[in-house]
């Protein structure tokens, strides 16, 4: 097996590496508290083709492959997962356009997504009630004579507040996931309401909304896939996305190993450096190997997906083992810190709040393994 890392691969990881550690991670903390969306740093990313690294060149993307973009999302988390998780989502939308929607519809929205036009791209799949559940959702888009005419609520939305366009799931058929479809709609639809951005334990400086769509009137070009088509576009997004969250996870996990590391080495207790310590040294040990493999089931995934080969298994193991690990590891390393590591004057406590929605989003813990068990006895 050959683990090498093409030119293309290493260029993308080192501007990645470089833009995040220069630009992004000194104003993390700051994002973080002040709760502030990251709009410049967004826009930087779109510079440098990290808001379309997947993406055709010729509607604006960096074309640099899924496996580039794995590595650029890790060097982006390790320095702000809230900056990340927005590039990630926006990657995301930007690649079912391209796949699903029509000339226009990707001629009309990805280059904006690429080159920062639009701040980041938003994925309205959720509901109150329908969140490992799709097939339960209420939203509802019926034809009119001049296009479609959405109603219901959406929730747990990265990016709503600075989207320029969302892709949203609404019901139009039968009961069931055979009776969803997909809908562009962009920011500033009338109908469409965006609500309090919600106050959470981590992943502050990223925006998270409830939407709400009242009588949202929008063109017959909106209708994005085929008719009763949008279950298939959901599960196909999750898939890339997963792979987006398990990078995240990596990146976050990354951070805290190198946090704990350097505080390890500079720390002293009875007269020596606590790096000295078995006690230490096993739980840094543990850090590192389930960092490794988790990075190795992301890359896998990521490489699969890039060949065109069967990937969704891979995916969800990757998502799984990479979330989960990261929070031990970032558990690992507050305890490394000790005290200091319980207080904001020392980023571990961060990267813990940061680290635990990784297990919830794009498709649970729990849903992950429903998938690997289903596709392991098919």
């Amino acid at each position: 097996m050959d683990f090498s890392l093409s030119e293309t691969e290493l260029e993308v990881q080192r501007a990645a590496r470089a833009y995040a550690q220069r630009v992004i991670a000194p104003r993390a903390h700051e994002l973080s508290e002040r709760e502030l969306f990251p709009v410049a740093e967004l826009r930087g990313l779109a510079e440098l083709g990290m808001m379309g690294v997947n993406l055709p060149a010729a509607l604006g993307g960096a074309e640099a492959g899924v496996v580039a973009y794995s590595l650029a999302m890790q060097e982006v988390a390790a320095a702000c997962a809230s900056t990340a998780v927005t590039m990630s989502v926006t990657n995301m939308v930007g690649e079912i356009i391209t796949k699903f929607g029509t000339p226009a519809q990707a001629e009309r929205h990805v280059p904006r997504l690429c080159s920062g036009e639009h701040v980041a791209g938003s994925f309205a799949l959720s509901e109150p009630e329908a969140g490992s559940d799709p097939g339960g959702m209420r939203t509802t888009a019926t034809k009119t004579s001049s296009g479609w005419r959405l109603d219901g609520q959406k929730q747990w939305i990265t990016s709503g507040t600075h989207a320029g366009v969302f892709v949203v799931w609404a019901r139009t058929g039968e009961p069931g996931t055979r009776g969803i479809s997909c809908f562009l709609v962009e920011a500033g639809a009338p109908g469409l309401k965006i609500g309090k951005h919600e106050d959470k334990l981590g992943l502050r400086a990223s925006s998270t909304v409830p939407l709400t769509f009242d009588g949202c009137e929008l063109p017959e070009s909106a209708l994005f896939g085929p008719l009763g088509g949008g279950f298939k576009i959901a599960m196909t997004a999750l898939d890339g996305g997963r792979i987006g969250i398990a990078s995240q996870a990596c990146g976050i996990a990354s951070a805290a190993l190198s946090a704990a590391t350097e505080y390890a080495k500079d720390r002293r207790a009875f007269d020596r450096p606590i790096a000295d310590f078995q006690a230490i040294q096993w739980m840094l040990a543990d850090m590192r190997t389930e960092l490794d493999a988790a990075r190795a089931l992301t890359l896998r995934a990521a490489w699969l997906k890039g060949r065109g080969q069967p990937f969704s298994r891979e995916a969800s193991m990757a998502k799984l083992f990479a979330s989960e690990s990261c929070n031990r590891v970032c558990q690992k390393a507050v305890q490394v810190l000790g005290g200091y590591g319980y207080t904001r004057e020392f980023p571990v406590e961060r990267y813990l709040r940061d680290a635990r929605v990784t297990t919830i989003y794009e498709g649970t813990s729990e849903i992950q393994r429903t998938v690997i068990a289903r596709l392991i006895l098919a």
